[in-house]
């Protein structure tokens, strides 16, 4: 048996990473386990000219697509939205955009405002000390004074609005609605060790240049000089209890397969929306008959994913193309609830630059606008590099149907079952989708541009994992309490997005870091007081 350690960390990525750099400083024993491995930058596919290609193979978002030895299968062949992950150290930070807005005060509050799901436990005021402490950690590149969001002042300068941006701006402003600068963890300067970003081209295959904020070269670096151990190639199969109903640990397959135990005082988990609740059902004693932390039986349900519409156009000379980063504004000009809208709550738009030349040519060759023939290379040169293209990212409100389950039949490598999908797209969702395609419409009208393509949902668009294990104090109707402790298990702790309450309607990663250094410095105050376990 393997020696016990104060605190067992189960997941690398964005949430992992920051709860481990903020436990460091306790000097407890602390343990990461992560089921994939170090990912080098010379291994990314902005190294070479077939970066777009690799986008389609062993750099795919998609891990179904994907398939490395270090993915885990999922059956999501009863949801319309495909599910989005990696498995690495930094977790789907290595593959995410970076686009990096904070839950706005209103979306902690939607069942006092609109009627709907329920109140987080915790609120924006709480969490304001936690974004800033991440944006520092992170690198975030923002401009401050944005009226959709309280004032806070990124550290690094925002990134040039390039082209496409100042096409966008005048075009909203044409219609006098908000925009503003994106925050993004993107560097812009020198930061922290790590150079500006130099538009190699789109960040989700991984960013060669360490520019892009993933937590294997912000927090890891950090938290391992302070002591605390990161162990790769450790996929957990289930988290192990004691008679007493305390987690002792973890049972984890190493890359040779070789089963190993490793127990802990205290064991956090943060695999995101989907993983975690995969653990947790896998997690099967005689105290637990139905998964560890699930007494509600609300481990697994109310997923939600931001459904994605993708609303793109044409405009009569070159922009930016694929050189700079993906995302770089958003609009919230139809973020808070205005019931005439005929749905509740609200989304943002974000506002793209181009595509690479593939994928221009793929998917203008599927829709039927790139000819084969004699006028081929006349039609690909009035599209190549003259894309807009802009998001509507839908608040996703929790509905129990909406779940993550075990799949009786499909196993990963080691022999643990998949997580199995079942989701629907609800009512208000989709007519939130409908308005925001209709809006993204009339500002590429004003941006010049013509010829509209609309993907609405975005099939591989679920990479917001959310909800499947949230937070609140009454232990009937949530998996974990108002600072993360499982209301069953006294020495559990979830920190990813599975303990959300809803969604909002932005990107959920510089969230789910704040409140997981929320919930560490949680732990760290009723350490010092003896409380932790009360």
């Amino acid at each position: 048996m393997l020696d016990k350690v104060d605190v067992l960390i189960i997941g690398s990525g964005a949430s992992g990473a920051a709860v481990a750099w903020s436990l460091a400083d306790t000097k407890m024993r602390i343990l990461c386990l992560e089921q994939g491995d170090w990912v080098k930058p010379t291994d990314y596919p902005t190294n070479g000219r077939n970066w777009e290609a690799r986008l389609f193979s062993d750099f795919a978002i998609n891990p179904n697509r994907r398939a490395r030895e270090t993915d885990y299968p999922i059956n999501d062949a009863n949801s319309p939205v495909k599910v989005v992950n990696f498995n690495g150290v930094g977790g789907s930070t290595i593959m995410y955009t970076a686009h990096y807005p904070r839950l706005h005060p209103s979306d902690f509050r939607v069942k006092t405002l609109d009627g709907v799901a329920e109140d987080w436990p915790v609120d924006y005021q709480t969490l304001e000390p936690y974004f800033a402490e991440n944006d520092r950690m992170m690198g975030v590149a923002g401009l401050a004074g944005d009226p959709a969001y309280p004032l806070h002042h990124p550290p690094m300068p925002p990134l040039p609005l390039g082209k496409s941006g100042q096409r966008f701006g005048k075009a909203l402003n044409s219609l006098g609605w908000h925009w503003w600068p994106s925050d993004s963890a993107i560097a812009t300067v020198e930061y922290d060790g790590r150079a500006p970003c130099i538009n190699l081209g789109h960040c989700t295959p991984g960013c060669a240049q360490g520019a892009k904020a993933s937590t294997d070269i912000t927090y890891w670096p950090a938290a391992i000089r302070a002591g605390v151990e990161l162990r790769t190639r450790a996929r957990v199969r289930e988290i192990t209890t004691d008679e007493t109903g305390m987690a002792t640990g973890a049972i984890y397959y190493d890359a040779e397969g070789q089963e190993h135990f490793q127990p802990a005082e205290m064991v956090i988990v943060a695999c995101n929306g989907v993983g975690t609740p995969r653990l947790l059902l896998n997690s099967v004693s005689g105290r637990f008959p139905n998964g560890i932390a699930n007494s509600s039986g609300l481990v697994g349900k109310n997923l939600m994913f931001h459904p994605f519409a993708l609303t793109y156009g044409y405009v009569d000379e070159p922009l930016d193309g694929n050189h700079g980063p993906p995302l770089n504004l958003w609009s919230q000009e139809f973020y808070e609830t205005d019931r005439s809208r005929g749905f509740v709550r609200g989304y943002t738009l974000q506002l793209h630059r181009g595509t690479g030349s593939i994928v221009e040519a793929i998917t203008s060759t599927a829709a039927g606008r790139l000819p084969w023939g004699e006028d081929h290379h006349k039609v690909y040169r009035s599209l190549l590099n003259r894309r807009l293209a802009m998001s509507t990212i839908t608040e996703d409100l929790p509905e129990e149907h909406n779940r993550v389950t075990l799949d009786p039949v499909l196993k990963d490598s080691n022999g643990i079952p998949a997580p199995k999908i079942d989701y629907t797209i609800g009512e208000n969702t989709r007519k939130m989708m409908e308005h925001g395609i209709a809006r993204s419409k009339e500002i590429l009208t004003a941006a010049g541009a013509t010829g509209f393509g609309v993907e609405a949902p975005i099939m591989n668009g679920g990479w917001h994992l959310m909800g499947t294990a949230r937070m609140g104090t009454d232990p009937e109707r949530s998996v974990v309490n108002e600072w993360g402790r499982s209301h069953d298990v006294k020495n559990l702790f979830i920190v990813d997005g599975s303990i959300w309450v809803t969604s909002g309607g932005v990107n959920p990663t510089s969230t789910i870091q704040a409140l997981a250094l929320y919930i560490a410095d949680n732990i760290k105050q009723r350490l010092a007081n003896a409380t932790l376990f009360d």
